[in-house]
């Protein structure tokens, strides 16, 4: 397969492969070894996405009825941290039926929600079938009736997992072996959404009543300092409020405590879900309509369209005495998008604050949210 490229902001970015499709390919080669019993530098797979890829094998070792090579991770053009890191699989022949195990560097499960079993390796459903696919397929070239037992380790894992949110997921001791099409794409957002499915799915199997969900490190922080809640059990959601809320909803859950910075939240009152500044950034524009429709002077609004940030905006506010009619108005529009965006399936109360001024809008029935969640 040639290299494939997607543009992102303007730039051309190569697409790589995930760990799953490395942990495949050297399983793969090593069950071809074992069975032909001569060495291959290369071994071709059909990917999950109906892509076809040629990846190179590396430090072949054949011990008696064991063998064992790698393939190394090629992130493209992605920031990962797993990029460049060896991937192993040891394969040796069995009576019959597939094992599959994880060893060093390959992260172990420590709490229920994932999608693999507490105590299980860290190896994703879909690499787990693409390596018994692959295994079935060498089988079948060979003529092969026996089984085989798979060993996946990566000597650098339990070092690059601590750059990863693998501990904070109930992962430990390594990294995750993952991938649903066994494509990287760049910079892409179905990764950190996943991350956040993820989060909310081990909320669930905790059996969290109230999912508690931030934007980011700022809200975690005035969360845990302010609030005196526990930050074990929010979910950060970055700039993904559409998509963490209707997962919720998904998951069932019917009380949703949201806190997050001005500058973020703000944006909801537009019905923006998606708050990167990249995609919208109404701060000002929000502020400046419901500053009109409480009947400010023009000169007010113009300065408040005018302001460089939310600090300067909250400065003008209480210069004007506007700050309760204001926030009022803007956390009644907030409150109206999500009702609207989830069809009023779950109770959502709502906490915005400033890092200089503390909470500046929150629902009716905050207090008692943090109650429970405190308990």
């Amino acid at each position: 397969m040639m290299n494939r490229f997607v543009v992102k902001s303007g730039k051309r970015l190569r697409m790589g492969i995930t760990t799953g499709t490395c942990a495949t390919a050297a399983t793969k080669a090593s069950a071809i070894m074992l069975l032909d019993k001569k060495k291959i530098n290369e071994v071709k797979l059909f990917l999950p996405g109906g892509e076809d890829k040629t990846l190179q094998i590396q430090d072949v070792s054949i011990i008696n009825d064991t063998v064992s090579c790698c393939t190394i991770k090629d992130a493209g053009d992605d920031p990962d941290v797993t990029h460049g890191i060896r991937i192993y699989s040891k394969v040796r022949k069995i009576k019959n039926g597939i094992i599959i195990n994880g060893g060093m560097g390959v992260g172990r499960v420590t709490r229920p929600g994932l999608p693999c079993k507490e105590g299980e390796a860290a190896i994703n459903p879909v690499p787990r079938k693409m390596i018994i696919n692959a295994l079935q397929n060498v089988s079948r070239q060979f003529g092969y009736e026996g089984g085989f037992e798979v060993e996946i380790f990566v000597p650098e894992g339990e070092r690059v997992a601590k750059k990863t949110f693998n501990e904070r997921l109930g992962i430990c001791g390594g990294i995750s072996i993952l991938g649903t099409t066994g494509i990287v794409e760049p910079m892409s957002e179905t990764a950190l959404i996943d991350t956040i499915k993820l989060e909310i799915d081990i909320r669930k199997a905790n059996k969290q009543k109230i999912l508690l969900l931030s934007p980011g490190n700022y809200g975690l922080d005035f969360t845990k300092d302010f609030l005196g809640l526990d930050i074990k059990k929010a979910v950060k959601i970055s700039n993904y409020v559409g998509e963490a809320l209707d997962y919720a909803v998904y998951k069932d859950f019917n009380k949703i405590l949201l806190v997050g910075h001005v500058g973020k939240l703000v944006k909801i009152g537009a019905g923006v879900m998606n708050t990167h500044s990249k995609t919208a950034d109404c701060r000002n524009e929000i502020f400046a309509a419901h500053c009109a429709l409480k009947g400010c002077k023009k000169e007010v609004i113009e300065n408040i369209m005018n302001s460089t940030n939310t600090v300067e905006i909250h400065r003008i506010l209480l210069e004007e005495k506007l700050c309760d009619e204001v926030y009022g108005s803007i956390l009644k529009k907030i409150i109206y998008n999500i009702n609207y965006r989830l069809m009023n399936k779950a109770q959502v109360e709502v906490v915005i604050f400033s890092n200089e001024n503390g909470i500046l809008m929150k629902t009716d029935y905050v207090d008692d949210f943090i109650a429970q969640l405190r308990n």
